[in-house]
């Protein structure tokens, strides 16, 4: 072979194991020219969605250069969701199907998630997080799990896995070896699991062996420091991580893609160059990238570096190679997965079944809910991390309005209590004067500032009914709570049904 032609089929190669990300509802020109130049992956994100019709003729478009080709989404069908970002995902997440515990629930919310994917054109979803929320000061997973007890968590992950694919669209398991018992976001920094030997055999484990006999075949994997493993490279960074224990001891033949590679916890040590060459060489065959950086000299660069990699010897070109094959079989396997499921239709509805079937209450409950009178509502707002679109509507208020006509609202951040001494007073005590005070807030037990603003406002207000959408840690001794387990709009349409008395 010429050494031209061995040049263009390295980029070829290249490019096969990426799967970058894009800006616009339409596939732009550089996307179609890597298509047809290798590219056989590409992910979709919410700026790449407006409506279901609009998607369905993106992926057309994209699939005209290749029928095979891998689109991916990264849609958990709970606070993290792309397909309905812009109204908050009409299902439950994770945590609120595993608080229910009915794995035949779990299978039938995935499944129809799969379907409306599949119809949208989806071939692959970077979905279900089985990681074990073994911490509860994690910043990065909380309701994104399906529970604390790795029992649980490996029932609804199997379960959520054999839903989405008999709908068609194959599953992902993250964040491998498990992101759940971490105190930082690797979005910004690098996180620590320091766990023994047994305790990640115990305790992050079970999830993804039971995701692997549910026949995943794809899995990503976290940015997370596992000394145990490796005491000196991330996970998705590690041989001993994915090619010593994902595909030796857990015996995984399938795709193996890295978590988004852009993410601070591996380029602040490597570059986005460094971590993509680094991951493959360490047995990743599929890279992620695009959430944040979406341009087309991202793909260049990256393909850029691989082949500089392969030139140098620091890639061998067979490990490259290897990579694409696997990426390849996925797309053959993939493809034939979609055509094989019968077309149904989106149901619309067991969502919100779902969601109603995960509402916890506590206090007096009884005496207090139904709410009389329209309340005023006032929803305390975190900071979310970067998974989370920040365009993602949550909350109560808006479906509690529409069952209750006269409820007032306001939200309230943290910047506004340290600006204002007042603000509390003005804006929840003053306008909820003679009226029901209803209080929303998401992880407050992770937030101290809303945990002072919480206990301040049911000290002046004991009769106050708190809604909690984040993980159900009660924080205030309030007349009653409300425990959604999570805050898709599903959820918060579930609480208001409760306040109004309308379930």
């Amino acid at each position: 072979m010429s050494s031209s032609k061995h040049s263009k089929e390295l980029r070829r190669l290249a490019l096969s194991v990426l799967q970058p990300g894009f800006v616009g509802t339409e596939a732009p020109d550089w996307v179609l020219r890597d298509i047809a130049d290798g590219l056989s992956s590409v992910v979709l994100f919410s700026r790449n969605i407006a409506s279901p019709q609009q998607v369905s003729r993106l992926t057309a478009q994209l699939r005209a250069r290749n029928p095979e080709l891998i689109i991916a989404i990264d849609e958990e069908a709970g606070d993290v969701t792309r397909i309905e970002s812009s109204t908050g995902s009409s299902r439950p997440g994770n945590f609120a199907l595993g608080a229910v515990d009915d794995a035949e629930l779990t299978e039938s919310v995935a499944q129809d998630l799969g379907r409306q994917l599949r119809a949208a054109g989806v071939s692959l979803d970077y979905a279900p997080s089985v990681d074990v929320n073994s911490n509860p000061d994690n910043p990065i997973i909380g309701v994104r799990s399906f529970g604390v007890d790795p029992k649980l968590v490996s029932r609804h992950a199997a379960a959520w896995i054999r839903g989405l694919q008999a709908s068609g669209v194959a599953a992902c398991a993250k964040h491998f070896p498990g992101h759940g018992d971490v105190a930082v976001d690797s979005h910004h920094g690098l996180p620590h699991y320091e766990a023994s030997l047994d305790q990640i055999q115990e305790q992050a484990l079970p999830p993804f062996r039971a995701a692997l006999e549910a026949g995943v075949r794809a899995v990503m994997s976290g940015h997370l420091l596992v000394p145990a493993y490796d005491p000196d490279l991330p996970a998705t960074l590690s041989r001993r991580v994915l090619i010593d224990l994902l595909r030796g001891e857990l015996g995984f033949d399938g795709l193996i893609v890295t978590d988004a590679i852009e993410m601070g916890a591996v380029t602040g040590l490597y570059g986005i160059g460094g971590a993509t060459v680094r991951a493959v060489v360490a047995g990743a065959d599929a890279i992620c990238v695009g959430g944040e950086t979406a341009e087309e000299s991202t793909v260049d660069l990256l393909a850029g570096a691989l082949l500089d990699a392969v030139a140098d010897g620091t890639l061998p070109e067979e490990r490259l190679r290897d990579a694409a094959r696997r990426v390849g079989e996925f797309a053959d396997w993939s493809t034939r997965l979609g055509q094989a499921a019968p077309v149904d239709p989106v149901s619309g509805d067991i969502g919100f079944v779902a969601a109603r079937r995960a509402i916890r209450t506590s206090g007096a409950a009884g005496d207090a809910l139904p709410l009389q009178d329209p309340p005023h509502v006032v929803e305390l707002v975190p900071s979310t991390n970067l998974a989370i679109g920040k365009e993602t509507p949550w909350g109560v208020a808006m479906p509690l309005r529409e069952r209750l006509p006269g409820t007032t609202f306001v939200r309230v951040h943290a910047t506004q209590l340290d600006r204002e001494s007042k603000a509390l007073e003005e804006y929840a005590l003053l306008p909820a004067k003679d009226r029901p005070l209803v209080v929303v807030v998401r992880d407050a037990s992770r937030h101290a500032w809303m945990s002072r603003a919480l206990a301040d406002l049911v000290t002046a207000r004991p009769d106050a009914i708190v809604v909690e959408m984040g993980l159900p840690v009660p924080t205030a001794p309030a007349a009653a709570q409300i425990f959604t387990n999570g805050a898709t709009a599903a959820s918060g349409v579930a609480a208001a049904e409760v306040l109004a008395g309308t379930r």
